[in-house]
Formats: structure tokens, C-alpha cells, sequence
């Protein structure tokens, strides 16, 4: 029978119902009829009509009594019970250990399907904290930020997605830096770049996670064409985006593990339209330190805008001070402090005495997920202990953008720049090869485990660092 078929029955009168309610009527006006009698015409009629009104006042009282005692009970059908988790599985206690994971995949551009994916994460008890979804003119790539219980190898997660649906997924551990959502963290990434030009290639890697990163600059140190020309708009390929360097040159991203999309492409742009716009900056801080001796020196971020006085200080240093620092004669400096100095290849931070003259330069240069320091000092400013604080710096700068282990090479009879390495108070490695001495320290407060970290390589097309 149909629904309409149905409404039609419903509404049709019936004659069994219409007697029944007819007979109903006349016996209550019967029974009504005979009790008024009985009242009128009986002895008892006052007692009676008396015990009445006791009876229903008593039914009343009774009545609001029984409806305020039960207002707030819970329906009959309310056990109490919680309702069973998905799969039959019991809900997580509230002490159990977590892990956060970032995780991306691709799923078909159906309805369901990505309805499906998040009922099999369900299952296996884990919370999906954020999802972000990138566009493809054959599917969507989904992004998710996900909290799963401490037990979930990262093999059973992977096979638990592509039962679900889920193709070319990939999976990395994740940290609370990762818990802001994306509009937050553009915003700080964005605002990281335009205070500093430094932080363009370490908010490229915080934006796109395990990427290698080129920056060439337009010319090498004897002037030779480098860069290739980028078109203005920039290049997406599959694994590799290419723009235009601010700095001039080109800036090239690869990750080889998982394919770019439009969406990343058009961030990465922003950030690197954003630095072009602003031009060569460094934030305006300036320490003023006090010597043993009683002088006072200024430690401020540098650039290239700091070449002369660079030049000019490195025209004051003794070839012996110079071989230590460059382990060999330093050719065409200008050029070659030039690299140095830009904040695309890392940080410098300079030191000025009272009358405004450069004497010391300490560097900090980008080298994948180790970062080298180097430290030159005139001579007549040396043993003092402008190095040991340049350095003690330099590796504060590296901890905080995140490099896993900071490096220097220098010569095995160079004991100023390995005392000042070990006066960092950091546990150190030392390699020795013919004479050169690589000494390698982890910044404090990082941790030891690597497979959660970001990579980010930023390489010179000559070669020198």
C-alpha cells in the first residue's frame, strides 16, 4: 500500500467508531443523570457532594506532587549506557597515549568518498584535529592533522586509508607547532618574511615540510651567468616550483616523495611576491656589550649593505687570519662577501666598535638539516671573547629556525675557534682529515629523533659556502 493510499484510509469515517463514540456519550449522560438525582432527591446528598470535593481536592495535590518529583527524570528508555564507540571497539581511556601525524592523500572527487575515509579513521579510534583540502582537475588531495592512539604504527594508518579509498598517501609524525590552522599560520609565516629576509627559505620549508631548496644567484664569483630566466608568474611542475629569486637568480623547491598542488604553488608565490615587494631587510636590532677591558661593542644583524666596511676590515686582517678563517688566500672577495652576506644563504651578524667600525663577522650559513657557523675576527680585537659570543649567538639562531646540528670547519691548530665551539656547552664531534677539522654540536632543546623533522638544503651553484 502506498503512503497516499494510506493518508486516505486514515481519513475515511467508519461506522463501528462513530457508534461506539455515540453509545459512550449517552451512558455518561446517564450515570451524570443519575448521580444529580441522588444528590437532590437523597439523605446523604451534602455528605456526599462534601466527600467529593475532598476526593478531587486530594487527587489535585496528589497530582502536582507526583508531576514536580519526576520533571527532571530521565526517559524510560534512557539506560545510562554510553553509546558504543565505532567498530564495537571501547572509547579511549583518558590517559592514553597520543600521536600526532600529518597525513595526505587522494581521493576520487565523488560524494562519499571522503565520508568514507574519515568513518575508517573512526575505527581505528583516531581524531581528525584539521583538514585541508587542495583541488585537482582529477581528484582532491586531502591534508589532515590527525591525533591516533599511541599503538597505530604508521603501516596500519596507511593500510586503514587505502582500504577506505585513499591513493598516493603519504604520512610523517607531526608536533604542536602543527595544531594552528592554515589561515594562522600563513599570517605568521607572512610575517616572519617581512621582517626579515632571511626567513624566506625557512618558511618555504615550514610551509611545504621535507623539500630541498636552490637558491642560484644571477652570476658566479667570476661573473658568469648562472640562474636560468624564470618566467615572472613562476613554474609548477609535478615535484619541482621555480621562481623567481627576490635576490636576484632563481629559487628552485623540489620534493621528490609527494607532488605539489595549485594551492601550494599559489602560497609559496605569495611569500615570495610578498619578500620582492619589501626588498633586503634585517631586523633593526642592536646589543651593546661591554668588553673586559671596558669597551663597548655593538652586535647587529648584517648585509649586504655592510660589503665596504667588510672589504675594508678583511684589508686589515693578517693572511694568517684570513687562511684560518677561508683555509686557503681569498680570491675575488667582494664577490665572495657578497654571497656571504645575503640573507638568502643565512645570517650574519656583524660587530661595530664605538666609532662605527667593523671588526668581527659571524656567520651562519643554510646547510640542509645541518648548518655551518663561521667566525672572522681582526686581529687586534681577537682573544677577548668576541668570538666565543658571536658563536654562542649563531647557535641560539640556529635553534630557533629549527636546524638539527650546527657545524665548523677550520684547521686542526685553529684553538680559538675550537675553544669557543666547546665553550658552548654542547656535546661536540670531531672529524679529522689532513689537517682540517670539522667540529659538529646539536643545539640545546632539539630533539634527538630525526623523522619528524623538516629538511631544507639551500646550495650554491658554485660551490662555495
Amino acid at each position: 500500500m502506498t503512503e497516499a493510499s494510506s493518508a486516505r484510509s486514515a481519513r475515511r469515517p467508519h461506522w463501528r467508531r462513530d457508534l461506539v463514540e455515540l453509545a459512550a456519550m449517552f451512558t455518561a449522560v446517564a450515570v451524570a443523570d443519575a448521580v444529580a438525582n441522588t444528590v437532590a432527591h437523597g439523605p446523604s446528598g451534602p455528605v456526599l457532594l462534601c466527600s467529593s470535593a475532598v476526593a478531587l481536592l486530594a487527587t489535585a495535590v496528589f497530582h502536582v506532587w507526583w508531576s514536580r518529583r519526576h520533571e527532571n527524570a530521565p526517559p524510560p528508555t534512557d539506560t545510562g549506557a554510553t553509546a558504543p564507540s565505532p567498530a564495537g571497539q571501547a572509547p579511549r581511556a583518558a590517559g592514553q597515549e597520543t600521536t600526532l601525524w600529518r597525513m595526505r592523500t587522494t581521493v576520487r572527487d565523488e560524494p562519499g568518498s571522503l565520508a568514507a575515509l574519515c568513518t575508517a579513521l573512526a575505527g581505528q579510534r583516531v581524531d581528525i584535529l584539521s583538514l585541508q583540502t587542495h583541488p585537482l582537475s582529477d581528484g582532491t588531495v586531502d591534508e589532515f592533522l590527525l591525533r591516533a592512539p599511541g599503538s597505530l604504527q604508521s603501516d596500519e594508518l596507511t593500510r586503514t586509508v587505502a582500504g577506505a579509498g585513499g591513493i598516493h598517501s603519504w604520512l610523517e609524525r607531526a608536533d604542536a607547532h602543527d595544531l594552528v590552522d592554515a589561515p594562522t599560520r600563513m599570517l605568521g609565516l607572512a610575517t616572519r618574511t617581512a621582517l626579515d629576509s632571511a626567513e624566506l627559505p625557512l618558511a618555504l620549508r615550514q610551509l611545504l615540510g621535507r623539500c630541498t631548496i636552490h637558491s642560484v644567484p644571477a652570476r658566479s664569483l667570476r661573473g658568469r651567468p648562472l640562474a636560468e630566466q624564470v618566467p615572472t608568474e613562476g613554474v609548477l611542475e609535478e615535484h619541482r616550483m621555480k621562481f623567481r629569486d627576490p635576490s636576484g637568480g632563481s629559487l628552485t623547491i623540489e620534493r621528490p616523495q609527494l607532488p605539489f598542488t595549485p594551492t601550494e604553488f599559489a602560497r609559496v608565490r605569495a611569500l615570495v611576491d610578498l619578500d620582492a615587494r619589501l626588498g633586503q631587510r634585517v631586523p633593526p636590532r642592536r646589543d651593546v656589550l661591554t668588553l673586559p677591558e671596558g669597551n663597548e661593542i655593538t652586535i647587529r644583524r648584517a648585509d649586504t649593505s655592510d660589503l665596504a666596511a667588510a672589504r675594508e676590515m678583511h684589508d686589515r686582517c693578517s693572511s694568517q687570519t684570513l687562511a684560518l678563517r677561508y683555509h686557503g688566500p681569498v680570491g675575488d672577495a667582494d664577490r665572495y662577501l657578497g654571497h656571504l652576506l645575503s640573507p638568502r644563504f643565512g645570517r650574519t651578524l656583524a660587530v661595530e666598535t664605538a666609532s662605527g667600525r667593523l671588526v668581527a663577522l659571524g656567520h651562519l650559513l643554510w646547510d640542509g638539516e645541518e648548518t655551518e657557523v663561521a667566525l672572522l675576527v681582526e686581529d687586534a680585537w681577537q682573544q677577548r671573547g668576541i668570538g666565543a659570543e658571536l658563536l654562542r649567538r649563531l647557535a641560539g639562531m640556529a635553534a630557533e629556525a629549527g636546524c638539527e646540528s650546527v657545524y665548523a670547519i677550520t684547521q686542526a691548530s685553529n684553538t680559538g675557534m675550537v675553544a669557543a665551539m666547546r665553550g658552548l656547552g654542547l656535546p661536540l664531534d670531531y672529524q679529522i682529515e689532513e689537517g682540517t677539522l670539522v667540529i659538529t654540536a646539536r643545539p640545546a632543546g632539539l630533539p634527538a629523533r630525526r623523522e619528524s623533522r623538516e629538511s631544507v638544503r639551500i646550495q650554491d651553484a658554485t660551490g662555495r659556502r
